[in-house]
């Protein structure tokens, strides 16, 4: 049943966290974690940013972001930062003129659409405009709570999941090559998870085609919510991902044994994963 009642503050469990791996010589992932208000109150990032000081205003909503950076070394993770910053700015106003009534749904929905597609032009531009970082790119996936709705915007693979009694869902689709290739029936779904196109992205922020999907979907007491980076689904699989939820005391312990599962794995690759759940302890 849905708790009409938007969780307090300290209600909330969240945490985030990211690791360069085993492998890597980069970290190209960053996160940020934040509670919009009149102004964006930043509670966790990964970015070289100083948080704002918070407004004793109501909570207008409540924002998580997880962004993996494609074209090695700094140009991959100067992507992942562009994107998270440039698209706090785009987020920041659009919540706050959905809470305050200004814009309908759809138009909401448009408009963070538009903000993906605003950052993606202006990542391009970026990266044409300095040989250096030709080629960088990122995924994103954004999740936005306005309690009691939850809208999320992906581009790319980084993936969201909802762990709710007892099962564990991925709300996001992988924007791969070999996804694409398994929905057309062209590999099948041990091919495509063997498949190096797994690892190609055929939709990215500042790659050759952004193609950004939002979803709408309901917050309820006993969710669980996770974002991730590739870096944690490439060594744990869902099964134990689950077992992790369904066994959490809290966001920041959960966070901190997926991320060393995946390490226990091979952590071949940047590791990045949010929890969070809108009422401690009702999980």
């Amino acid at each position: 049943m849905t708790d009409e009642r938007k969780p307090l503050d300290d209600e909330i469990d969240v945490f985030g966290m990211t690791h360069q791996g085993l492998v890597r010589k980069n970290n190209q992932d960053h996160f940020l974690l934040g509670s919009l208000r009149k102004q964006m109150q930043v509670l966790q990032t990964s970015l070289p940013l100083s948080a704002d000081v918070g407004s004793p205003d109501e909570r207008v909503a409540f924002l998580a972001m997880v962004a993996d950076g494609v074209g090695g070394g700094p140009r991959g993770e100067a992507a992942s930062q562009f994107a998270l910053s440039s698209i706090t700015q785009y987020v920041t106003n659009s919540a706050q003129c959905y809470y305050a009534a200004e814009v309908t749904d759809d138009a909401f929905v448009q408009n963070l659409e538009d903000g993906a597609r605003r950052v993606h032009a202006e990542l391009r531009a970026k990266a044409e405009g300095d040989p250096d970082l030709k080629g960088m790119a990122t995924t994103l996936t954004l999740w936005l709570g306005v309690w009691p709705r939850v809208y999320l915007l992906q581009v790319g693979d980084s993936r969201c999941y909802l762990y709710r009694e007892g099962k564990l869902t991925q709300l996001s689709r992988d924007q791969t090559m070999a996804q694409e290739l398994l929905e057309q029936g062209a590999l099948s779904q041990t091919d495509a998870m063997r498949s190096p196109l797994a690892n190609v992205l055929s939709s990215s922020i500042g790659g050759g085609q952004s193609a950004p999907v939002v979803t709408e979907t309901k917050n309820e007491r006993g969710n669980i919510w996770l974002l991730c980076s590739d870096g944690l689904t490439k060594h744990v699989p869902d099964a134990k991902i689950a077992q992790r939820l369904k066994e959490m005391k809290s966001a920041k312990g959960a966070v901190q044994a997926l991320v060393q599962d995946a390490l226990d794995g091979g952590g071949t690759d940047n590791i990045t994963v949010i929890v969070g759940t809108p009422f401690k302890g009702d999980a």
